[in-house]
């Protein structure tokens, strides 16, 4: 590989060799061999005699850099020699370079890289070596004013594909006055000579009505020319036009059919394309396999509709399970390309490890992407995130500002939060002016969820008779609307416990419709007004039924009546064995009395096998709860040594924080020992 003032020494060595007559041929068949610096040398004698072909053929060894560093610099040199001595390809070659211009080479020869290291390691010196290796330089600046020099005089002497780019700049106004007139009759002139591109800008210039009516059917026909001799970009438009009956009939099939063939062209368009109809099974057979290779083969080309289409394609499944961690593969791609669905689902992937492993911190990164470029929902959640310190670090303000962009895009739990947080004061200083602001609007949407907590702000209030009506008239609208929460708060409200008379029988067919709902506290509620005699409305086996659905959801209390219930065999027949597995249920959620009653259970063997430990560390866990009968029971297990090591001092400790609760019997226990008992 040589440098082009190397060549230049080359080529002044004596020809020993053929006549200048058969200087050129010589050359030709030097680069038929492979001899490319023979070539050049014969090339360069036989330029001097006047063989402009010669120029010519430098100028493509430096094209395609054949025995030479390719320079595309150098190539314009030869090129030029060639055109002035009136070489179509030439001129039509070196136009093209000037309409382009040429940026210093990124690809395998990387010059710029090179010019680089080699001044490192060179210095000052470097610069000689770069004159040396490229005397003309790295790069061409555009000059349209050249191009439309150069292709001109190539159209003049009827080279099609001059012609056609000529009507190119023609249209675009590149070089010259834009004049569509001038640039139908070059497109005219090169479709005379079956030039495929020529027929393809004619078949744009009547869809698109440049300098001409719009029409369709004659933009079929050029289209139809050059897709004839494999225009790929005219089997593409034509296929589009079949596909949606512009200008002819509907004809999906051959729509697919010249989508296939501009799709063996590695055309991304028609891969995308064709690779959608295939996966429909549109004009052509379904086949799934076939329609993943193309959209695969498109994305790879980073295709941004492919890309889209394959996310979508593997999250939902076709004919097969859907592939999660192929689909967020793809949907991570979109969202790198700023696709701001596709970061809403990269949030939500890696918030919930789907197709990925969980990861709050990328959630959070990608929500709050898909968040700046507009997405409600993920700013809502991004504001959940620094509302709670998830993934990023807890920031209210931050918080507020995104709920706040929620809100915009129409999210009412958006607005519920902002009003929550300034009537709770959580972070932010307690504005209940703001609160009710920020809840109305929430209820003005018609969400139950906010309707009911704008009613139980107003009901927080102590406000009028008429904030009181209205608050009613909200959770009436949310319970209608078969919103349990708003049901149980009805409920609540003809309990009086916002003021006003009790009215149970009001409230109870609220509650029961909460209940009725899986509302767990009205369950509760409802069964304990049937166990209450005062009630009006005792029933045991309502009460046990009721009980039994709301300790089966979770709830403690439930849990811990259930328990009575069946120890006593009140509503349900007696079975203490049960009533020990709910004493522990209620329990193991910190249910104090459930932890007292557990204790003693097992230290007698009620319903269970006697286990003194476990008593002990039950008593123990309501004794940290301050159930006196607890720390009187862990007192007596320490100083008797009862399913615990014996230990007096621990058990004083226990009677005395028992005796601070003025229990008589823990008095009497440290009187027995000899220790003074301390009042408070």
């Amino acid at each position: 590989m040589l440098s082009s003032r190397s060549l230049l020494q080359w080529v002044r060595r004596p020809v020993l060799g053929p006549s200048r007559g058969g200087l050129f041929e010589h050359g030709m068949g030097a680069y038929e061999r492979g001899e490319y610096l023979e070539a050049v040398r014969c090339w360069k004698l036989a330029l001097e005699a006047g063989e402009a072909e010669a120029a010519y053929r430098i100028g493509r060894l430096y094209v395609k850099g054949e025995g030479v560093v390719r320079s595309v610099p150098d190539a314009a040199i030869w090129y030029e020699r060639a055109a002035r001595l009136g070489h179509v390809d030439a001129q039509f070659q070196l136009g093209l370079i000037f309409l382009q211009g040429e940026k210093p080479l990124l690809g395998p020869h990387r010059h710029e890289t090179w010019r680089q290291s080699s001044a490192i390691r060179l210095g000052d010196k470097a610069s000689n070596i770069h004159q040396l290796v490229f005397p003309h330089g790295t790069s061409v600046e555009r000059n349209v004013d050249a191009a439309f020099h150069w292709i001109s005089a190539a159209a003049d002497k009827g080279k099609a594909e001059a012609q056609t780019v000529l009507g190119n700049m023609y249209s675009e106004g590149l070089g010259c006055e834009k004049n569509l007139q001038i640039a139908l009759a070059w497109y005219g002139v090169a479709a005379e000579q079956n030039c495929a591109a020529a027929e393809f800008a004619l078949g744009d210039i009547h869809f698109q009505g440049k300098g001409v009516p719009v029409d369709f059917e004659q933009a079929a026909v050029w289209y139809r020319k050059a897709a004839e001799q494999d225009h790929v970009r005219a089997q593409v438009a034509l296929a589009f036009m079949n596909l949606k009956g512009t200008g002819m009939p509907e004809n999906p099939a051959e729509a697919a059919r010249l989508f296939q063939g501009a799709a063996m062209h590695d055309d991304i368009i028609a891969l995308y394309n064709i690779g959608l109809l295939r996966l429909k099974g549109h004009g052509v057979a379904k086949d799934i396999d076939k329609a993943e290779t193309a959209l695969r083969k498109a994305a790879r080309k980073d295709y941004f509709p492919a890309i889209q289409a394959l996310a979508e394609f593997y999250s939902h499944g076709g004919g097969f399970a859907p592939d999660l961690r192929e689909a967020a593969v793809w949907y991570e791609k979109a969202a790198e390309r700023d696709d701001v669905q596709a970061q809403f689902f990269m949030g939500r992937f890696y918030a919930m490890g789907t197709g990925v492993g969980p990861n709050i911190r990328q959630a959070a990164k990608w929500f709050e992407r898909a968040a700046r470029n507009g997405h409600a929902t993920a700013a809502f959640n991004i504001a959940i995130f620094y509302l709670n310190g998830s993934g990023v670090e807890r920031d209210v303000d931050r918080a507020i500002e995104w709920f706040e962009r929620a809100s915009e895009g129409g999210i009412r739990a958006a607005q519920l939060q902002l009003g929550k947080l300034y009537s709770a004061g959580n972070g932010v200083p307690r504005d209940q002016k703001l609160a009710r602001e920020w809840l109305g609007k929430a209820a003005n949407g018609g969400d139950p969820d906010a309707q009911t907590a704008y009613a139980l702000f107003l009901l927080r209030q102590d406000g009028s008779a008429e904030q009181l009506e209205q608050a009613k008239a909200l959770l009436v609208e949310a319970a209608e609307a078969d919103h349990a929460p708003a049901a149980f708060q009805l409920g609540v409200l003809h309990m009086g416990k916002f003021g006003g008379e009790t009215d149970i029988a009001a409230a109870v067919p609220w509650f029961a419709r909460a209940a009725g709902a899986g509302h767990v506290d009205a369950q509760y509620t409802l069964a304990l007004l049937h166990l209450d005699p005062g009630s009006g409305m005792s029933d045991a086996k309502a009460a046990a039924s009721w009980m039994t659905k709301a300790a089966h959801a979770g709830h403690a209390g439930a849990q811990f009546q259930l328990a009575v219930l069946y120890c006593t065999g009140a509503g349900l027949a007696q079975d203490v064995a049960q009533g020990v597995r709910w004493y522990e249920a209620a329990a193991q959620q910190g249910h104090r009395i459930a932890q007292f009653n557990l204790a003693v259970m097992l230290g007698k063997g009620q319903g269970c096998e006697v286990d003194l430990g476990k008593a002990v560390e039950w008593f123990e866990k309501a004794a940290r709860q301050d159930v006196a009968e607890a720390q009187i029971a862990l007192g007596d297990a320490l100083m008797s040594g009862s399913g615990v090591t014996k230990d007096q001092d621990a058990a004083v400790q226990w009677y005395r924080r028992a005796a601070g609760h003025n229990h008589e019997g823990a008095r009497h226990r440290l009187n027995a020992i000899g220790v003074t008992t301390v009042d408070g």
